[in-house]
């Protein structure tokens, strides 16, 4: 299923934010409407924050968002790309390193 990141922005920050929503209808909204919510990351003043979903299409997204009663101002479809995506490469032993040589 695609994922979706979401910009939103928390006009009076994550704790006004958080005390008006209700997880459980938050979760409800989501799998009514075919998306589901994964994670977020909120900026360290609490006024952004970036929510990444599962979800058939970008409608899907906005859908939820209605029904939960946040914001989607901006959605971006995205590919997941992490360290396991990476072949392995030799790890430099420390005896290698030039900082571990004495100087003759």
């Amino acid at each position: 299923m695609p994922r979706y990141l979401v910009e939103r922005s928390l006009i009076d920050g994550l704790d006004e934010f958080l005390a008006g929503k209700n997880e459980e209808a938050t979760v409800e909204a989501d799998g009514d409407v075919g998306a589901v919510w994964l994670h977020s990351y909120v900026t360290d003043d609490g006024r952004r924050a970036f929510c990444v979903y599962a979800a058939a299409s970008p409608e899907a997204v906005r859908k939820s968002a209605r029904r939960a009663g946040v914001p989607a101002e901006v959605i971006h479809r995205i590919t997941v790309l992490d360290p396991h995506a990476f072949p392995r490469q030799r790890q430099p032993n420390v005896s290698d390193s030039a900082t571990t040589r004495r100087p003759s």
